[in-house]
């Protein structure tokens, strides 16, 4: 076994071997330990779930496997992070300690200031590189889009040549069953791991993104036509520099249609990042509404028969339930499928946001904190700046699935129901399928009117502007680097597919 003291690289949400700067930083000054910190605690919080985990395992495992061919595995450790760095420091003494900078929720960054002040107490050195376009400490927005396209232009961060093995036990990467997570079998959820999302990169640069932008939208279309990275990009097996590099490439020699859709692409990686600074500018975005207004708004969450029969796919609107038992089984939706779950909830149902935000967190398998507490607040018109939009569960039926072919899929009570009856299948009656939770149009109207009451007054512009100016996307800036940004931050419209 090799003697200490040793360069820690702490992995989290970066589970991959290249474009890693800790990695590349911490092996060209010594021996490395790449270490993994499976977290109980982490995994007991209420967005986590036992498939969020099967992935990041999965990535791990591939991982530990791409780390051995340089020479030392992946050392995987259960516990706090604090006592298993400590007993690591103990035993060995620690050179250094590197990790990529994280943008999570209030339970990482929590944890990540116990780690700082950890690390300072010893006297070890802690360096956190970015790992995407969201910058720590921003004092203003003016320029993000510059700092992003500088990012992801920079060279990608090569793998060490080879890392001197340490003798040490590798150790078990645990089961979710091992962590006491729920039973949530997630029969048809995409693998994890860098080789899956390489090979969906690849086969998205090279033909499917030709139809991304006229098929995202659709929940069957969207199977394909996304490029289905998201998943990748969560646990960091595949890097957002990698995609964007790869995407540039492809579509210098792409025919329009394909360069097209490349094109799209690349505006949503900028846009990925966009709503990730949001959190890490405001990490108290997953538990306060964000114009203090919309506070209290709404009461009722889980338990009440409005959620329980909106969370199991029950509420007799057929094109909700069916992207509701969609997500269950496969832990992936496309974008607008998404919003309009979180705008049917809070709008039409009266949700809170924070319960809706939960339960979908649970059932994403690509569950990315600072996209997904944006966008909860967006879609559940919160954030006092963006426009109320409301997705009608019956337009959004017969606009993205005319013909029924998603419903009948996953609401097999309706598949002999043809269109348009199986829109609205209470016209006609179907046994074993619930009626309505209630009138879309007149809970829509109800929901319209309390929201814009709260818009009207002098004080709720006022605090909407220090809002504006605070999280502001500059969207012309996103476009396009260098393009003269508009004298007041345009407000960010809830119509992207931010999944990439």
């Amino acid at each position: 076994m090799r003697n200490g003291p040793f360069h820690v690289v702490w992995f989290k949400r970066d589970l991959r071997p290249a474009d890693h700067a800790p990695l590349a930083e911490a092996a060209a000054r010594g021996p490395v330990l790449p270490l993994w910190i499976v977290e109980p605690e982490l995994w007991r919080q209420p967005d986590a779930s036992a498939r969020q985990y099967r992935v990041f395992a999965e990535a791990a495992a591939e991982l530990r496997v791409d780390l051995a061919a340089l020479g030392q595995p992946l050392v995987v450790r259960v516990g706090d992070a604090v006592e298993v760095l400590e007993e690591i420091r103990a035993r060995f003494g620690i050179a250094g300690l590197w990790a990529h900078q994280e943008t999570t929720g209030a339970w990482g960054y929590a944890r990540d200031r116990r780690v700082r002040a950890w690390a300072r107490a010893h006297g070890i050195p802690f360096a956190e590189p970015r790992q995407n376009g969201a910058v720590r400490a921003l004092a203003s927005r003016d320029g993000w889009a510059r700092r992003f396209e500088a990012f992801v232009r920079a060279p990608i961060v090569q793998l060490p040549r080879a890392l001197a093995p340490l003798g040490l036990e590798p150790g078990a990467i645990p089961d979710e069953r091992d962590l006491g997570l729920a039973p949530d079998p997630c029969p048809g959820r995409t693998r994890g791991g860098r080789r899956a999302a390489l090979a969906l990169l690849a086969s998205f640069l090279s033909g499917r993104a030709e139809t991304y932008r006229c098929a995202m939208s659709s929940p069957l279309a969207g199977w394909e036509a996304c490029s289905r990275l998201s998943q990748h990009f969560a646990t960091g097996a595949l890097s957002i520099r990698e995609a964007w590099q790869a995407a540039q490439a492809a579509r210098n020699t792409a025919a329009k249609p394909l360069r097209e859709g490349i094109d799209s692409f690349l505006t949503r990686l900028a846009w990925h990042s966009h709503f990730i600074q949001k959190l890490e500018t405001e990490p108290a975005l997953e538990h306060r509404a964000l114009h203090p207004a919309y506070e209290g708004l709404r009461s009722d969450g889980a338990g009440t028969e409005r959620f329980e029969r909106w969370a199991k796919g029950e509420t007799g609107w057929p094109f909700l339930d069916a992207c509701m038992r969609c997500l269950s089984e496969t832990g992936w939706l496309n974008f607008r499928a998404r919003a309009m779950l979180v705008s049917v909830a809070s709008m039409h149902l009266w949700l809170d946001w924070r319960a809706v935000g939960l339960h979908l967190a649970r059932l994403f398998a690509d569950y990315e904190p600072g996209i997904h507490w944006s966008q909860v607040q967006m879609q559940s018109a919160t954030t006092g700046v963006n426009t109320i939009r409301m997705y009608s569960p019956i337009k959004q039926s017969e606009d993205q699935d005319p013909e029924g072919r998603f419903i009948r899929r996953w609401v097999p009570e309706l598949a002999d129901i043809a269109a348009p009856a199986i829109h609205r299948p209470w016209l006609i009656g179907v046994r074993g399928y619930p009626p309505p939770i209630g009138d879309a149009n007149a809970l829509a109207a109800r929901a319209r009117e309390r929201l814009w009451g709260v818009r009207r007054g002098a004080a709720y512009r006022a605090v909407a502007d220090e809002i504006q100016e605070r999280h502001g996307s500059r969207r012309s800036g996103l476009r396009q680097v260098g393009a003269r940004r508009p004298r007041r931050p345009t407000v960010d419209q809830p119509v992207l597919d931010l999944e990439a």
